[in-house]
């Protein structure tokens, strides 16, 4: 063990292990997990090497063989909790993409949520026994965020009972899909459909790609790969172009909206319930958010507590570069936004089996505030995860450029997801028209629940301006400071609505206006979700007992809220929430927490328990010994096989001797 890592831990307040447990849920979760990290990373068949060294052609056969292996392996040792197949499969690939991510993440949840019964009988466990390999083919060339403008038609023919799918323009032909290009033998399709000469909006339908058996592209289907990408060099992202491909009426997912053997449409009881995979996958994004960050945090913090760099007076020893303040301004407040969003992620997850039990019954009233908040959540942390995870980078040095570091992997698998599922923009900008519609409601009188409940006090005698003239307001005081970013949330929503209907009374109609407002209405979006990630962090420290436990938690809720109010500075001092001297005290007092988090540093990090094998980091190793393996590793590359490289004697010897 590095000796500067033991004594960092040995100097933290509170015990890890405890810690550990409040982020799984609880002692048993975490020896479950544990059991389930276990079998995954001491099982000699799932072993591989460096995927780093690996062409792309090869990185994809060793996820494909390791995906294989994984499902064997999940019923060999009989692993049947979801939760639990997730852990399993995370640990076997390493957190890392790969081919299957679509059937396990989107085929298979989309054919439990939308399909009858007696569709289930017929393809679930075909394909939870990947007879059946699926895939979710939405996003096409030319539409990705619009759903409502996907091109790909599905007419019904009732002639034969059969829906004719088509890829009519080259805009059409999806485009993104993981396990497309040369996994799937099936895709749930998203159409128009068609039927007695009416188009009824997108619809999901179940298309077999490719043959059984041969795994050949079946008549009419146009398949592949659509090749290298930033990332995700394990996954066979693909295209599909449907010529005519007939499939029975039964493969339209029925369960809301129907089409009879005649043609009638049934529709369903909500429009949005044809997205209920993409409001699944968002909400998973937000813990995703958490997990990639505090992978990232847990690297740079590590590796700061080992590097020594520079002189803090002439003549001294080099100190840890994570003594310096501006290491710590750069790291610590990712690292508190990492637990944020961790609780943020658990509550999302909640929420949607809340709710999706709800729709179960029937209920599906709160399915919009669901589909708002898992847009606007899933915009707002990923944005801050992808930027925070190269500021992790960039605070290692030269090194964190390094595959090596495990940094770059980090950024290039989690980044798109800033775009997929939904471009975070526009997803901003969903979320605001929830708002401006709950506004609205709040405005004629309707009381609001939920996070918009908030909106309800600008009816109320509550204004932003009585917060500032109250005392001066103990920025210690966490309830009070949820409050302020409460009265922003609710004043930048009620600033974007005013200056929407000023933009009606000149432009020609209300579309027009709504896009001149935007940039107001992505900023009181932000604000909103800003303020829901504050409310649940805070909330989240009445549940914990041990005392140094929620001691070091409370300072890490107060670094967020206040780090976040100095880099918000302009909102709160606008409203009027907060004076020019409140915020004075902010910046310092940020500055002095800093100091305090800094001895508890690393065992925050160890926390989120990370094995070395996951991290894949030669910087973010547990023991600490950093330069002996950045040294082993280097030495694997394969420029290295051999002394003197094939292209000195092809280019150079030929050179040299003709000077």
């Amino acid at each position: 063990m590095n000796p500067d890592l033991r004594k960092e831990r040995e100097s933290a307040s509170f015990h890890t292990e405890a810690l550990i447990h409040i982020l799984d849920g609880g002692a048993e979760k975490t020896r479950r997990r544990r059991e389930i990290e276990a079998l995954a990373l001491n099982d000699p068949e799932l072993q591989h090497e460096d995927l780093n060294f690996l062409s792309r052609s090869e990185r994809y056969d060793m996820a494909v063989k390791k995906s294989a292996l994984m499902v064997r392996k999940i019923r060999e040792h009989a692993i049947s909790n979801p939760e639990e197949i997730m852990w399993f499969k995370s640990y076997v690939h390493r957190w890392r993409p790969e081919p299957l991510d679509l059937h396990l993440g989107m085929f298979l949840p989309t054919i439990l949520n939308q399909a009858t019964p007696e569709q289930q009988d017929r393809f679930f466990m075909p394909a939870w026994n990947l007879q059946i390999i699926g895939t979710y083919a939405q996003t096409e060339m030319g539409h990705g965020s619009f759903i409502r403008g996907l091109e790909t038609t599905a007419t019904y023919d009732p002639s034969t009972q059969e829906f004719v799918l088509n890829s009519p323009t080259v805009t059409s032909i999806k485009w993104w899909p993981g396990g497309l290009g040369k996994t799937s033998n099936h895709a749930i399709v998203l159409a128009q459909l068609y039927t007695q000469g009416q188009c009824k909006g997108l619809h999901a339908f179940i298309v077999p790609i490719r043959k059984m058996g041969t795994h050949e592209p079946l008549p009419g289907v146009v398949v592949g790969d659509i090749g290298p990408k930033f990332g995700y060099d394990e996954v066979d992202n693909g295209y599909l172009k449907l010529e005519n491909v007939r499939v029975p009426r039964e493969n339209m997912l029925m369960r809301y909206a129907k089409v009879m053997p005649d043609g009638t449409y049934m529709k369903p009881p909500s429009d949005k319930l044809t997205y209920g995979t993409m409001v699944f996958i968002r909400s998973m994004i937000v813990g995703d958010s958490a997990r990639a960050l505090s992978q990232a945090c847990t690297i740079a913090i590590r590796y700061s507590a080992v590097r020594h760099q520079s002189e803090l007076k002439p003549g001294d020893p080099e100190p840890q570069i994570l003594d310096y303040q501006t290491q710590q301004y750069k790291l610590f407040p990712l690292l508190v936004t990492a637990y944020a969003f961790r609780f943020v992620g658990s509550f999302m997850r909640e929420m949607y089996h809340r709710i999706t039990g709800d729709m179960n019954d029937g209920d599906y009233s709160q399915l919009p505030e669901l589909h708002a908040l898992s847009a606007g959540l899933k915009a707002f942390t990923s944005w801050v995860a992808s930027a925070g995870i190269e500021e992790c980078r960039m605070s290692c040095g030269g090194h964190g450029y390094s595959r090596s570091s495990g940094l770059p992997d980090i950024y290039v698998t989690f980044s798109p997801s800033c775009t997929y599922e939904g471009e975070n923009t526009v997803m901003m900008l969903q979320t605001a028209r929830y708002l401006f519609k709950s506004y609205t409601q709040a405005k004629s009188g309707q009381k609001l629940s939920g996070t918009v409940s908030y909106l309800n006090d600008l009816c109320s005698h509550i204004q932003p301006q009585q917060v500032a003239s109250r005392p001066m307001m103990n920025i210690n005081d966490i309830s009070r400071l949820v409050e302020a970013y409460q009265l922003r949330a609710a004043n930048l929503v009620e600033a974007a609505a005013r200056n929407y209907r000023m933009e009606l009374g000149r432009r020609k109609n209300k579309e027009e206006a709504w896009n001149s407002t935007s940039i107001d209405l992505v900023r009181a979006s932000g604000a909103h979700c800003h303020y829901v990630v504050v409310k649940l962090f805070a909330a989240k420290l009445s549940e914990i007992t041990d005392a140094a436990i929620h001691d070091v938690l409370n300072t890490l809720c107060l670094m967020y809220v206040l780090y976040g109010i100095s880099k918000n500075s302009g909102d709160f001092l606008h409203a009027g929430i907060l004076s020019d001297p409140q915020i004075s005290q902010v910046h310092q007092r940020v500055k002095e927490l800093l100091a305090v988090i800094r001895p508890n540093a690393v065992a925050l990090v160890d926390a989120f328990d990370y094995p070395d094998a996951v991290l894949a980091s030669v910087l973010g190793r547990y023991d600490g010994n950093v330069y002996e393996h950045m040294f082993e590793w280097a030495k694997k590359s394969p420029l290295n096989k051999t002394e003197v490289h094939k292209s000195f004697y092809k280019y150079l010897k030929p050179l040299q001797s003709k000077l």
